[in-house]
């Protein structure tokens, strides 16, 4: 006999969807349930943990340690559910491929995809976008079958490029000219921040954190507003962007890379899918 409570699907669904909107209103949304319900089996969850999975104010709902943990568990618990549901009822008969890909990736890869799941009907294809350094910690953790990932240069993926990055700042309100600079970064641990920082550190140059976001098009239109020098992919850059470089004393950046991953005897249709995405960008 089973000596661990069983996870309630609803409960976590409804805990999911908190903490993807960052609203207990929004997640009732989501979930089609009212406020007070989602409340409530938020509630229950805690009860049967003996922990507090959210710190609550007025103004915003945050994750507790105890609460980030259960998090990647809850997307696993769920997403076997739809797994396992979809392969005994047979509309994905072919199985269910899992592809993580960077955010500035996933709007003009969003045609070839439509087109993959067209010609597999019965293929789900489940797409995520996000930070690579996320989808890399998925991807070890089974959650994820291909991922497009940005990286300083590891072990050889299937196929990689290297990724040219800009140093940009605002063509009308410089920052790099203030003291402390401001910069606009990823969050700790986000790709090009310790690049950027060091960069500042070897020229001698005070500079504090202006801007953090985990989204690629905020930090691109930040950067151009003015509100932070920031390291970015060179498509990023926009007409009202100051290129900056060694006329600031700037070094290039060159120890990363676009990479492509998925495992060894993967089905039929996962190498099928990482060969149009090498195509489509351009990956030796």
């Amino acid at each position: 006999m089973n000596r661990y409570p069983m996870f309630n699907p609803q409960l976590l669904l409804s805990f999911v969807a908190v903490c993807d909107s960052n609203s207990f209103t929004r997640a009732a949304e989501r979930v089609f349930l009212s406020q007070s319900t989602v409340s409530q089996q938020v509630r229950r969850l805690e009860e049967m943990l003996g922990k507090p999975l959210f710190e609550r104010s007025s103004h915003q709902v945050q994750l507790t340690e105890e609460g980030e943990k259960l998090l990647s568990y809850a997307r696993r618990i769920i997403a076997l559910n739809e797994e396992a549901h979809d392969a005994l009822t047979g509309v994905w008969r072919d199985g269910v491929l899992r592809l993580g890909m960077p955010e500035d990736f996933a709007v003009p890869t969003t045609g070839l995809l439509a087109e993959f799941s067209r010609e597999h009907p019965h293929l789900r294809l489940d797409v995520t976008s996000g930070l690579s350094a996320d989808l890399h910690s998925a991807y070890a953790r089974e959650e994820l079958d291909l991922i497009l990932v940005k990286q300083r240069r590891r072990q050889p993926p299937r196929a990689a490029r290297p990724e040219p990055l800009l140093w940009l700042d605002s063509l009308a309100f410089p920052a790099i000219e203030q003291s402390p600079v401001p910069l606009a970064v990823f969050p700790l641990n986000g790709l090009y921040r310790e690049e950027l920082c060091q960069a500042l550190d070897n020229l001698g140059k005070r500079w504090r954190i202006g801007y953090s976001s985990a989204s690629l098009a905020a930090l691109t239109a930040a950067s151009a507003a003015g509100l932070g020098v920031t390291l970015l992919p060179a498509g990023c850059r926009l007409p009202t962007h100051r290129v900056l470089g060694a006329a600031e004393g700037l070094p290039p950046v060159d120890s990363l890379e676009l990479a492509l991953y998925y495992r060894d005897g993967a089905p039929a249709a996962t190498p099928a899918l990482a060969e149009r995405l090498q195509a489509f960008c351009g990956l030796a």
